[in-house]
């Protein structure tokens, strides 16, 4: 056997054998990122009705960048943004979701043996998809005393002669750091970047997201978004990269080929998407305030806990709290679960520095306050190493 599954140990590992046993009494879920889940389900009217429009006209003309109405929707959505950007419609790419998107951008800026700049604590994709592409994901760091920001001299550090890109999360899945202004090393490189701005409409301590291309104009970037987080339809599957202009004059005309041979986007859901966006201001807005008041209420429950240390982050809808009092993160997730609450471990997503937790503000409320409640009384009993028993 050959590929990049050939020497993975598939085998059940020892958390999710836990949480198996677990689920047989129940347990309640603070770690949902699936918001169709948690009671946030887009209004179906809207979707019937926009649905509605393309079946009387249907005709399948495959476009290399999209159709034209979804991305005049997408520039308008930038040229709306704060602060605006003045995208142009033809350096628009619409794709079937962002993990496509960025399965097309390692495909278009590297070769095996390659690497890209990522930040060392993230969501767990890039791995595989480094991994599927022949690459290395070469670890810059977020430096938590300074609220999870970039650390600028790491970039310099970790870039190489195969370096073909920077990669950057804004807000940053989990840590919710939003960069909000320029990072000088990445003009000094000259790298182009792919920034992820799924979580950009999540604003909390934040007041807003700005577009990364507004940061770095002169630095090709790659802008990566769709309707998963930002309408709560990850069913859908529909994303987009927006490229400013250097990146347009350096990497469009070989990102149309590649976009044109999977053409991945259902004509379907790009024609529903100008009416996405044009009635959707109300429950993104409900759905924002959702999030804001749970994390609200999940901040000022955990600082009534002193074993935890819970920072406001800048936006998205992930806590990435520190437990310092205990060594292991395994062994207290373990622990956690054994009092009836499932949390995700730091290193899920890469982190080696201190003991940390992902808990999802997306949970539905009630749920979100009994988990923490159980959490903290947990957190508060004196525990000893678990015994899988």
């Amino acid at each position: 056997m050959s590929g990049f599954l050939a020497d993975a140990d598939l085998s059940v590992n020892r958390l999710e054998q836990a949480r198996r046993r677990a689920a047989e009494r129940g347990y309640l879920d603070l770690t949902s990122s699936n918001p169709t889940q948690q009671g946030m389900l887009f209004p179906p009217g809207v979707l019937r009705a926009a649905a509605d429009d393309y079946w009387s006209t249907r005709r399948y003309a495959p476009d290399p960048h999209g159709l034209p109405i979804a991305r005049a929707a997408v520039a308008n959505y930038y040229a709306h943004r704060t602060p605006p950007d003045q995208i142009n419609p033809n350096s628009i790419f619409m794709t079937a979701s962002t993990s496509e998107a960025y399965s097309l951008l390692f495909a278009l800026l590297t070769e095996p043996g390659d690497n890209i700049l990522a930040p060392d604590i993230t969501y767990p994709l890039f791995e595989y998809l480094a991994t599927i592409h022949h690459i290395e994901l070469r670890p810059y760091r977020l430096v938590e005393e300074r609220g999870w920001q970039i650390d600028p001299e790491s970039l310099h550090a970790q870039v190489d002669r195969h370096s073909r890109g920077v990669l950057i999360i804004s807000p940053h899945n989990p840590t919710g750091m939003i960069v909000q202004t320029p990072v000088s090393a990445l003009d000094e490189l000259g790298l182009p970047v792919i920034c992820d701005e799924v979580f950009a409409e999540f604003t909390y301590r934040a007041a807003f997201t700005p577009p990364f291309t507004t940061l770095h104009p002169h630095v090709p970037v790659f802008m990566l978004n769709g309707i998963s987080k930002l309408f709560a339809l990850p069913d859908l599957k529909l994303g987009w990269i927006a490229l400013n202009t250097p990146a347009a004059q350096r990497y469009a005309e070989r990102l149309e080929v590649l976009n044109d041979t999977f053409l991945g986007a259902s004509s379907l859901i790009q024609s529903m998407l100008p009416q996405l966006f044009e009635r959707s201001t109300g429950f993104v807005s409900t759905m924002r305030t959702t999030v804001r008041d749970n994390l609200d209420m999940a901040l000022e429950m955990l600082s009534y806990c002193p074993g935890v240390r819970a920072h406001s982050p800048d936006g998205g809808y992930y806590l990435f709290p520190e437990v310092p009092d205990w060594d292991s993160e395994e062994e207290l997730v373990l622990h956690l679960l054994d009092a009836g609450v499932l949390v995700h471990p730091g290193y899920f997503y890469g982190t080696s520095r201190g003991v940390h937790i992902m808990l999802s503000a997306l949970t539905e409320r009630a749920t979100l306050r009994a988990g923490l409640s159980r959490l903290i009384q947990s957190l508060n009993l004196p525990h000893t190493p678990h015994t899988g028993k």
